[in-house]
């Protein structure tokens, strides 16, 4: 029982990295990068900022509405199918992004390759590693999301691509690596464990483990659930609205006005940080109760927005970057383990997306409406501001998370 626990925990870990690398791929080009191709895109058309990082809240708009029912197939059919379904959707959807020239297929297109990457993307990719780890599950998830922060490594290749031979190539680029890496994600990503019986011996050190399997009709009568799904949207108001403008507003004469390559290297930083603090985040998460770190983390992101609203140079820029990745970064694969050890492995494709629909709604919404702040004020100071209060409203609702009967 022992040896087939260890080759267990060893695979594990494999399913772990390939939903890392998952990540890469599929948020890079596509969330990490999206406030450079906005750039790019406003430039070509000159289309109002409210369109061009508009789309970023249509393009979520797929996810936020099928989120509830790609948990139940991850369920139902396993993480490999969808990964295979969702990254040759996304691949097709890049390379018809490619070839776009007016709003009505631009949107279409980014819906398309958004809605691909949010079938075989995050969902199965975490529900896998939900399967295969129990004891480092926190640790786990942490590798997975963390592959979304390196991925922030590809905006200066990609800003580079843009200037070199323009975005139309450099995307249709991505659409074939990401066809390609189809098959060979799906492999390892949907293998399934010979049983289903956690490890033994395993006592987690967080109070908030249940040991039981809910339903989602049992979840959703659960405290923890509406604190979970509530303080998660508040926070990732914030997300959803820094992945679209933050580019925007470190270009932007009347923002942090930094060239370009400074810009790109604040991008980089913002990803190394978040990166780093991913992979602690989810170190001290297996160790140390998950209700009690994550206030903390909350909070050291709602003062990397305050510190991003009112800097006007490269050093405020860069403790933005640093403290965005500490508060951002360890705070969110805390957010995703704790739904394993509340709710169980059974369901957990299901009540993740459930749990996730109001916090992909807060995503979908806050591009277009900063977006349409902006046009209106010549400004992103006050919603900046409105988005550091929600996150910090997010440190007191998450405390109301106790354990379900």
């Amino acid at each position: 029982m022992k040896n087939s626990s260890n080759k267990k925990l060893q695979y594990g870990w494999w399913v772990s990295f390939a939903g890392s690398f998952n990540m890469i791929i599929s948020s890079g080009p596509t969330f990490q990068a999206s406030s450079t191709l906005f750039r790019a895109i406003e430039d070509e058309f000159g289309w109002s900022r409210a369109l061009v990082s508009g789309v970023a809240s249509f393009g979520r708009f797929g996810g936020a509405l099928l989120g509830p029912l790609e948990g139940w197939l991850t369920d139902k059919f396993g993480s490999g199918i969808m990964v295979l379904i969702g990254f040759l959707l996304g691949g097709l959807g890049l390379i018809l992004f490619s070839l776009i020239d007016s709003p009505i297929e631009y949107y279409i297109t980014f819906f398309i390759f958004s809605l691909g990457y949010s079938i075989g993307g995050f969902v199965p990719s975490i529900v896998a590693v939900n399967l295969w780890m129990t004891k480092y599950r926190t640790t786990g998830m942490a590798i997975v999301i963390a592959g979304s922060s390196l991925s922030g490594l590809l905006v200066p290749l990609i800003i580079w691509g843009i200037d070199e031979y323009g975005w139309r190539y450099t995307y249709f680029l991505f659409g074939i690596i990401s066809i390609l890496f189809a098959p060979i994600l799906k492999k390892i990503i949907g293998k399934k464990p010979d049983n289903d019986k956690k490890e033994t011996n395993f006592k987690s050190p967080n109070k908030l483990d249940s040991g039981k399997d809910f339903t989602l009709s049992e979840s959703l009568q659960t405290q923890a659930f509406w604190s979970l799904s509530i303080s998660h949207a508040l926070v990732n108001f914030s997300v959803g609205a820094i992945s679209a403008h933050i580019y925007l507003h470190l270009t932007d004469f009347n923002g942090v006005n930094l060239s370009p390559a400074m810009s790109g290297l604040i991008m980089s930083l913002m990803a190394i940080s978040a990166f780093t603090f991913q992979i602690l985040g989810g170190i001290l998460g297996d160790k140390i109760n998950k209700r009690a770190l994550l206030p903390i983390f909350i909070f050291i992101q709602s003062v990397s927005l305050i510190i991003i609203t009112f800097t006007e140079n490269f050093f405020g820029a860069t403790i933005f970057a640093v403290l965005w990745g500490v508060g951002f970064g360890a705070r969110t694969p805390l957010f995703h383990a704790i739904r394993g050890e509340l709710f169980g492995r059974k369901h957990f494709g299901t009540i993740s997306g459930v749990l996730s629909f109001p916090m992909v709604l807060s995503m979908m919404v806050s591009p277009v409406i900063v977006g349409w702040s902006f046009d209106m004020t010549g400004s992103y100071e006050s919603s900046f501001l409105i988005m550091t209060f929600l996150c910090f409203m997010a440190t007191f609702t998450i405390l109301f998370i106790k354990k379900p009967d």
